[in-house]
This record gives C-alpha cells, structure tokens and sequence, in this order.
C-alpha cells in the first residue's frame, strides 16, 4: 500500500522540533502553501529548500521542502484503535492467510462469545477468510492470525509504516529519514 505524494505539488516534509518526521505512515508533509503559512506565524524554521520560489511584487522566497516545528510535539505513547491503525499493526496483511487484498478486520474472539473490539482481540483479514472462520473461535475454524494481536506503541506503528513509503521521496528529505537506523559500511 503507496501513500500517492505528487511531486508537482512541492510537499514539505514536516520534522518534530527534535528532527524526526512527525509521522511516517502517511509520512507527515504540508502542501506548499501550509509551509508558507507556518513560517510566516513563526511555528517553523526552514531546513532545506527546493528551487522553485514563489514571488509577489515585493517579495520573493523558495519553497520549503524540509521544515522543523520550533515547538516539540510529544507524540501520543497509545496510539488510537482505529481501522487504520489495525491495518497498519498487521502491515495490511490478512492475519489468516497473508494477502493483502479486501482486508477487513475479524474479531478472533467472535463478539457473540464475549469478544470485545480491542488490540488485543482485533486482527486485519481479507474478506474471504473473515467469512470462513465467521463467528467461530479459532480452534473450531481452525484458523489462528499469523501474530498474537497486541495493542502497539506508537514506535511499533513508525517502523511498520516505513515499509510503505511513498510513491516520491524528494532528495532534500532523505537526511530526516530513517535516520535512526543503523549505517551502512
């Protein structure tokens, strides 16, 4: 699954005022206009810049293409129960058979027997095996998710998001991510 970033557009990859990206799966960018704005209110500092400027007859800049907010955002340690966050736990995967076509999500515990809608009895599945185990427990459908479903860590949720990066990453961008990862020799 591709987050579709236009380059044309000339998005501005948003950092957290400690350098990392405020989001990596969709990866956290401001259209061009919402950067100007920022660094006109002063939230930003300017980090790099593309070639393209804009112009009005008294003033002239370049488009941002990094930004860092001079504020830090803390970002939340549980991140929501959401569809989304269920998919990207489950790197939009079926639990059941691995595809990543038609997901949906199952209750593994099915609701009629007490199964409640939380991370840990939530999991992605595909349409067709979420009707074949039905309302059924596990070991009567035979039918087991691929990983014990646990609520995640906001951590958790970035390093599966950076598995489907978007379909453009400008140049200027490529310093601000991923760089907690370990270096190549």
């Amino acid at each position: 699954m591709t987050i579709a970033v236009s380059p044309d557009g000339l998005p501005a990859l948003v950092l957290n005022a400690d350098y990392r990206p405020l989001s990596y799966y969709p990866l956290s960018l401001w259209s061009w206009q919402d950067a100007i704005k920022a660094v006109f209110l002063d939230r930003v500092n300017i980090v790099a810049e593309y070639e393209h400027a804009v112009s009005s007859p008294s003033f002239s800049m370049r488009l941002p293409s990094v930004v860092c907010l001079k504020s830090y955002v803390k970002p939340s340690r549980h991140p929501a129960f959401t569809r989304f966050n269920v998919f990207l736990r489950d790197r939009f995967q079926c639990q059941y058979c691995g595809t990543h076509e038609d997901l949906t999500f199952d209750h593994v515990i099915p609701r009629r027997c007490g199964g409640a809608t939380t991370w840990e009895n939530v999991v992605a599945a595909c349409s067709p095996c979420n009707l074949r185990k039905g309302g059924a427990m596990p070991r009567d459908a035979k039918m087991w998710p691929r990983q014990k479903p646990v609520q995640p860590t906001v951590h958790d949720l970035h390093n599966n998001g950076r598995l489907f990066p978007p379909n453009h990453l400008h140049e200027s961008w490529m310093d601000y991510l991923y760089w907690d990862v370990e270096l190549e020799p």
